[in-house]
């Protein structure tokens, strides 16, 4: 009989057993060889078995071992950390890629015990033996920085076993762990990225080791490590110390590659073995290895992982726990994941099955009559009611299916909108363009555009739980009806429509999931106008967002008239452009294959062929994202460079120009969509496509917004925007004096603060001076330090921070402004605009320092871009209703930032100026006067001021 080892920490602090005690373990008793006298030795009870150590009766049960910070760590770089952050600035890349992977894990594998191991610092006892050990590796990027924290909290609302100990690393546990559960008769699956995992491999132990990201993992199996390697894992440590491994900083033995420490160990069966032949190796090889035999035994003392520790728990400890599932919703919430990545976890989790359960009470609770529908909303009008609808809901092309209307009663309705009476459909008609019945929706303007598509008109919007639910929580990745009704209600849609909202095209005769979503509508626009009334943010919603979201409708579905032939006339220009770029950097590059779009290819030229100054380091080299090249470019000015960042310029406007061709509608339309819940600040986006990335200020922006032209039975495109809004926003908010007197007195901004920064007079405020003061003035907007504004003008640090301390002692003001702003954010928690939009920034407090500096720039820009944002939508509220009252027939189509775009009728171009100009004009009252600029032309460019 083979004796077999069991970690004594996991079966308490026993230092020694009598050879002839029974143990009683999971319902089975095992014996120790009768033979055996005395006792175990320290760390271990040796206890052995029949039939050569094998565990009498095998379980189905598999453990799952995950080490935390490796793949966690992988995941961070898996995924650009910019896509994921909370709107205080906590990146959350790692969290995400780590939990999109586990959400696979446990679905595929479904273990029935896990737990994730987390190292817990960079000192450990191997560090105490080899103080080496690991110290090449680069400080934790600070990007990396308190996600380890938050994975730890979300794995404990999930109910999973997190594990550290001090000393250790995450790999000892694993092991400790993972023999362990042999004898117990588990299967173990182990999930890292550290190859000396391999030495764990056994008939019941599998390594999933990641080969690409943490979305493809290879099963190393006993074979798959012998047919990878040549070798069996228990001599894969040997070969290991022999090979030495840069990831851990242990050296290799110089001339001895992968090829010769395999061929060593194969033919001397171990490395202990090795050694002691070491006079027989031959060569240099030979030679180098003797010299460094002490290294060689350190080596394999390092990768020899710890297998019988002291834990805590045992394998049987770690039986999934149950999720639960408010807590996880919240912790989703707070790092802005969406409904896709939490119902995939949840989905593989155990739940506590509270909430779904509360979900079908509620849904039996509403009556559905069957009476005709015309019938059903003639004893109704007037009356609230929440209304939900299948179809298609974009701008000029959507189309409604089937609707579902629920009274306050809890009475309900449900009609196949292409089955319908035409008794029904003029009843529908009429209740849906009465603007005196309220209407309660969610993703309202989608719901317009289906209605639209079927010829009704919605009139009578009284809430949009989606804007509500934004207003409340802004910076949330989704607002989608089951994450509204989880977040704020702690309620699930019913399972049956897969957490789907009203957008989503459902089988007609769906009945009860469409019922279901008009239900939680119902409900939510009660709670959320509660609680938008607790922070004072109701009348923002009611005045403002509502308002707003009807002409933002109209204008979707006008949509702007574009000039094909002219833009794809553009197209072949820029085509052609991309083309000569890329052909003079090949040529200079020496390499007529030479991909500008491989970052791989662009390092070997740019850092090998051209011996270029580095850039910032990444896990694959060095940067070539936008942002370095063009610092690259500025202090090592190289034609290369030149050509590089033309070709990206153009090969940006040709994507641009082919997004815009393909999306003009049959009517010779672009149809964007606004979007008014995504920007955490209050700012409209604009999508499918995105008219507001079009720039206005290069030569290549303004040919692309020649082609938007005005359309047919139209006179002109009149555009007005304000001039400096937010700096004016800026000189109300700080009641800098300096700042209120430019303004006032109607001096140019950055020619007055020129000459107070740089002591000139105003005309002596050269085009350089002016472009530096304008920088730093829009730069601590959003919060620029001194640092940033050298890097951003080119200049050294210490002028750019001689600039800066010169406008703060000229404009106190200011400086204190930005210092309040922050420390009454860092208060509350929020920041807010005049009109009391709030924007959240918990990470203001946080340890991170990265997360809290993003947080306090987001604090400076929020309150001031915000109220910029509130402004325009009040103009266009205000420009709206004057619009309509006059009767004209000219209309508003786009609104980019501070921009109105607006298509003129014959003959109203005069009228139609001075309304915007005036409505403009008068949206808010601040200490300096708004400056309204407006010109005209008979394409967007032309019209430009």
């Amino acid at each position: 009989m083979n004796p077999l080892p069991l970690p004594i920490g996991l079966l308490g602090r026993t230092q020694a057993c009598s050879a002839k005690a029974i143990l009683d373990h999971r319902g089975k008793t095992w014996k120790t060889d009768p033979r055996l006298t005395g006792h175990a030795p320290l760390g271990h009870l040796v206890l052995l078995w029949p039939r050569l150590g094998e565990v009498t009766e095998k379980t189905d049960q598999t453990l799952m071992l995950i080490d935390g910070h490796s793949m966690a760590f992988r995941a961070f770089f898996a995924l650009p950390a910019e896509n994921f952050s909370t709107t205080g600035g906590q990146n959350t890349n790692a969290v995400y890629g780590f939990l999109s992977m586990l959400a696979t894990l446990l679905k595929e594998e479904q273990p029935s015990h896990i737990a994730v191991a987390f190292d817990v610092g960079r000192k450990t006892f191997r560090t105490d033996l080899f103080p080496d050990y690991k110290a090449q590796r680069e400080a934790t990027p600070p990007e990396f920085k308190g996600q380890v924290e938050i994975l730890k909290d979300v794995l404990k609302t999930l109910g999973i076993t997190t594990i550290e100990k001090e000393d250790y690393e995450a790999d000892d546990i694993i092991a400790t762990l993972a023999v362990a559960a042999k004898p117990l008769g588990y299967d173990t699956l182990i999930v890292t990225g550290d190859r000396d995992s391999f030495q764990l491999v056994n008939d019941t132990t599998t390594v999933l080791y990641p080969m690409r990201g943490v979305s493809v993992l290879h099963r190393f199996t006993p074979e798959a490590v012998e047919e990878k390697y040549g070798l069996t894992p228990s001599q894969y440590p040997d070969f290991a110390a022999l090979r030495g491994d840069p990831s851990d900083n242990l050296p290799n033995i110089p001339g001895v590659g992968e090829k010769t420490a395999t061929k060593w160990i194969v033919e001397y069966g171990s490395l202990d073995n090795l050694l002691e032949h070491a006079d027989e190796i031959k060569g240099k090889a030979g030679n180098s290895f003797r010299e460094r035999l002490d290294q060689v035994r350190m080596n394999r003392k390092l990768t020899e992982m710890i297998k019988d520790m002291e834990l805590p728990v045992g394998p049987d400890d770690l039986e999934m726990g149950t999720a639960d599932v408010a807590e996880v919703a919240t912790e989703f919430d707070a790092l802005e994941f969406g409904t896709n990545l939490r119902e995939r976890v949840l989905a593989a989790v155990k739940t506590d099955g509270e909430i779904p359960v509360e979900a079908v009470e509620n849904r039996d609770e509403v009556g559905v009559d069957t009476l005709p529908l015309d019938e059903w909303l003639s004893t109704r009008r007037g009356r609230p009611l929440a209304v939900a609808v299948t179809g298609v809901g974009t701008p000029a092309t959507g189309d409604a299916h089937s609707i579902a209307i629920v009274d306050t009663d809890r009475r309900a309705v449900v009609a196949d909108l292409a089955d319908i009476t035409p008794e029904a459909e003029k009843a529908l008609a009429g209740w849906l363009a009465d603007e005196a019945s309220p209407k309660l929706l969610h993703g309202a303007k989608a719901v317009f555009h289906m209605l639209a598509g079927r010829g009704f008109e919605l009139r009578g919007i009284e809430h949009d739980t989606a804007i509500a639910a934004y207003l409340l929580r802004p910076g949330q990745r989704t607002y989608e009806l089951a994450d509204v009704y989880q977040r704020h209600l702690q309620r699930q849609l019913n399972p049956s429509n897969n957490g789907s909202n009203q957008l989503t095209l459902l089988d007609a005769g769906d009945s009860q999931v469409l019922v279901d979503e008009a239900v939680a509508i119902l409900e939510l626009a009660g709670e959320l106008t509660s609680q938008l009334q607790e922070i004072n943010g109701f009348e923002l919603y009611r005045d403002l967002e509502i308002p707003l979201l009807s002409i933002l409708a109209r204008m979707e579905a006008t949509g702007i008239a574009v000039d094909v032939a002219t833009l794809e006339e553009q197209l072949e220009t820029f085509i052609d452009q991309v083309t000569r770029e890329e052909e003079a950097a090949r040529e200079l590059a020496g390499d007529p294959t030479l991909n500008l779009s491989s970052p791989k290819q662009l390092q070997t030229v740019l850092f090998e062929t051209f011996g270029m100054p580095k850039t910032k380091k990444t896990k694959t080299g060095y940067s070539t994202a936008a942002a370095e090249i063009e610092a690259l470019a500025a202090k090592n000015p190289h034609p290369f460079l030149d050509h590089l960042l033309a070709h990206r310029q153009y090969q940006k406007m040709k994507t641009t120009l082919e997004g815009l061709i393909r999306s003009v509608g049959s009517d010779g339309r672009i149809h964007t969509t606004f979007n008014q819940t995504v920007a955490s600040t209050g700012r409209l986006s604009s999508t499918d496509p995105n008219l507001q990335n079009i720039p206005v200020r290069t030569e290549a922006g303004r040919k692309i917004r020649s082609g938007f032209v005005v359309g047919e039975g139209y006179e002109t495109l009149l555009t007005a925007d304000y001039s400096q809004i937010e700096m004016r926003v800026m000189a109300h908010l700080s009641q800098d004096p300096g700042l209120i007197e430019a303004y006032r007195e109607g001096e140019d901004l950055h020619n007055y603060v020129g000459s107070k920064v740089f002591d000139v007079p105003i005309d002596g405020v050269t085009p350089e001076l002016r472009r530096r003061v304008k920088a730093m003035s829009y730069g601590l907007v959003y919060g620029l330090s001194a640092f940033g504004l050298s890097q951003q003008l080119g200049i050294p640090a210490g002028e750019a921070k001689t600039i800066m301390e010169s406008y703060f002692e000229r404009f106190g003001g200011v400086q204190r402004y930005l210092a309040e702003v922050v420390e009454q954010a860092r208060k509350s928690g929020y920041t807010e605009t005049l009109f009391g939009r709030r924007r959240y920034l918990p990470e203001l407090n946080s340890d991170n320092r990265v997360a809290r500096e993003n947080a306090e720039r987001a604090a400076l820009n929020a309150p001031i871009q915000g109220t910029a944002a509130d402004i325009i939508k009040v103009a266009m509220i205000r420009v709206d209703r004057e619009l309509r009252a006059t009767g004209v027939k000219s209309r508003v189509l786009l609104q980019v930032h501070d921009e109105l775009v607006v298509e003129i009728a014959p003959g109203e171009l005069e009228q139609v100026q001075g309304i915007l100009e005036r409505e403009m004009d008068n949206a808010i009252t601040l200490r300096v006067p708004l400056e309204v600029s407006a010109g005209s032309g008979r394409d967007w460019d032309t019209a430009a001021h």
